[in-house]
């Protein structure tokens, strides 16, 4: 079996006015979607980010990967390797997410067709991926509420406002959660904070928890409050939380908060690579690693990540950004072939509107606060072609080609600047 085509297609979709420690989402979220075709006919499929820099690399390798066996992981890693040399370094700029980081280019391409490749080798076996990654230990992969601070519309309204409207006050978070758990069976909530006063913030994790006393909690300020803060917001908190996340900056600075509260700590920004990884461990930085196969390297190396997790004691559980269908699927089997996940995975996929999902049938459910895997060959899931070409018109249709929170912010307040730790 050779490869014989490879298609990368960037796409845009709608995104809710999110408040987060780097701005507010913009209107739109760009994605790319990745087709491998292999000379019997099988596609697999991936997805990636679909930001300028990662998609110039994704294009780029389009031609290099034709006549590859599909099972030689090791070739696709080299030329992507090489594609990244030659194309040089991307310029640095509004990285809001590790994967977008110039120094996540080798790695989040090469998860990126990854993927699409597992997903054509386990496609011409006739099994599900996860098979692939040494079979399921669950079926149902649990998943928690993910609430955000939220305008009701975007300042610039280039469509209709979306159904949750605003959430900034306590009373509007718990309605949000309300809503989100009685839609999906949440068993958890996250809140994204960093973005509003910290006060305020925890005031509104004491209200979940007043609302919803057995669902355990969890906030990200996303390193946007100093050490002091953090430790002083550490005291209101108290013990309503399950893990604190990427509240102050730095493996110093995590290591330093955790050695003075002994509150665990979890992170998807000061631990993103191997390197790092071991430096948290020498400095007892982090308690739970919250792994992201797109920045990670792939489904792979986010399995060799929780193996080492579960070696020095650390829990697990995955990290998410704005995505669709083909990523949360790669997110569930990889989470359902980890013996050691902890606890359940962040997901934006309830804020991505439902008539701009490109997979067939729409929206993938969730259930009890889960996504459950099949015996279907692959992903379990097939790309649907006239909502491919409908999203690559919209991304046609905008100006947006690298995501910039703080850009989107300074429409609101031209003043505004990212400034880490803010508070």
């Amino acid at each position: 079996m050779k490869i014989k085509r490879v298609r990368v297609t960037p796409i845009a979709f709608r995104d809710a006015p999110l408040l987060n420690a780097s701005g507010i989402h913009e209107p739109f979220a760009l994605r790319s979607i990745i087709e491998v075709e292999s000379d019997n006919g099988f596609i697999g499929l991936g997805e990636s980010y679909g930001d300028a820099p990662v998609l110039a690399v994704l294009q780029a390798m389009q031609d290099s990967l034709v006549g590859l066996d599909p099972f030689d992981l090791n070739g696709l890693r080299t030329r992507v390797i090489k594609t990244v040399a030659a194309l040089g370094p991307a310029e640095t700029g509004a990285e809001l997410a590790p994967g977008s980081h110039p120094s996540k280019q080798v790695t989040n391409a090469y998860s990126a067709f990854e993927v699409a490749f597992l997903d054509l080798q386990a496609r011409s076996l006739n099994m599900p991926l996860v098979d692939l990654l040494g079979g399921a230990v669950r079926t149902e992969v649990p998943f928690s509420a993910y609430l955000f601070f939220k305008y009701a519309e975007h300042i610039d309204a280039p469509y209709a406002p979306d159904s949750w409207g605003e959430a900034l006050s306590e009373a509007q978070i718990v309605a949000q959660a309300a809503r989100m758990i009685e839609a999906y069976g949440f068993q958890s909530i996250k809140l994204k904070a960093g973005a509003l006063e910290p006060e305020h913030e925890v005031a509104c994790i004491k209200a979940l928890k007043k609302a919803f006393p057995n669902h355990p909690l969890r906030i990200d300020p996303n390193g946007n409050w100093s050490l002091d803060t953090a430790l002083r917001m550490a005291e209101l908190l108290g013990d309503d939380l399950q893990y604190y996340e990427d509240p102050t900056p730095g493996l110093d600075g995590m290591a330093e908060l955790h050695k003075r509260t002994g509150m665990p700590l979890a992170t998807n920004m000061v631990v993103t690579d191997f390197d790092e990884f071991r430096r948290s461990v020498a400095l007892n930085s982090v308690q739970i690693v919250l792994a992201d196969h797109h920045y990670w390297g792939g489904l792979r190396d986010t399995q060799v990540l929780a193996r080492m997790c579960d070696t020095f004691g650390l829990g697990v559980s995955m990290h998410s950004n704005s995505h669709l269908g083909i990523s949360l699927m790669a997110m569930t089997h990889v989470a359902a072939a980890v013996p050691n996940l902890s606890y359940a995975c962040d997901t934006h996929y309830p804020w991505q509107e439902e008539d701009e999902e490109v997979i067939k049938g729409g929206k993938l459910p969730i259930r009890n606060g889960c996504v459950s895997i099949t015996r279907a060959p692959g992903l379990g899931v097939e790309l649907d072609q006239d909502q491919l070409a409908k999203l690559h018109e919209q991304y046609l249709s905008i100006d947006i080609r690298s995501r910039d929170d703080a850009r989107q912010m300074r429409k609101y307040d031209p003043d505004w600047k990212i400034r880490k730790p803010r508070f």
